[in-house]
This record gives structure tokens, sequence and C-alpha cells, in this order.
């Protein structure tokens, strides 16, 4: 017998596409996030804080800080152990929320 329902009209299985978009990433895995700021006090510490919350593994020893060129932004890299999109998702709406980022990558 064959099946009765018939393919998608873009030639995609979703369900295949679904599940290869659930499995770019494994979890768990060290996984690097980019945040932007203007440099000024306290932002380091908020993107520390708000990597703690997220993974409460976090070592802030790990964090890589890039001034700009002219000195007025600093690129703060951290790296997190993502156990789930979900975790992820949620971090970077929390990091983009904040009023001290203006980039989060």
């Amino acid at each position: 017998m064959t099946s009765s329902t018939p393919p998608p009209a873009n030639g995609l299985d979703t369900q295949a596409t679904d599940s290869r978009k659930d499995s770019l990433i494994e979890y768990p895995s060290q996984f690097p996030i980019k945040v932007m700021g203007a440099k000024v006090d306290g932002f380091v510490h908020a993107v520390t804080e708000l990597a703690r919350q997220f993974d409460p593994t976090f070592d802030a020893s790990t964090i890589e800080l890039r001034d700009s060129r002219a000195g007025n932004y600093l690129g703060v890299t951290i790296t997190i152990t993502a156990t789930s999109r979900e975790q992820l998702d949620d971090l970077y709406r929390a990091l983009s929320s904040h009023p001290l980022v203006k980039v989060v990558l």
C-alpha cells in the first residue's frame, strides 16, 4: 500500500527539516557568544551575571575582552555550556534586552 499523503509542495520533508534544525548543535557543548556594548562600568559584570543565570557552571576566567578601535565600545566573548536550544534562546533574549548591551552574536 502507498501513503495517501501527498509530498509537500516545496519538495521538502518538514519532519526531516525540523529534526535537522534541532541537531545543528550537539548538547551539551561549549558555545561562545559575543556581546557588544558601550565601554562603561558594570557592563562586563552584567554580562557575567546573565551568563551565570543560564549556566551555573559558567567560568568567568574564560571571558575574552576586546576594545573597539576608538575605545568607546567593548566586545565580550563568553563561552557557556549550552544544554538546550531553549537555554540559548532565553540567554540571547536576556542579553539583547539588557540596557547596556548593543549587539549579541
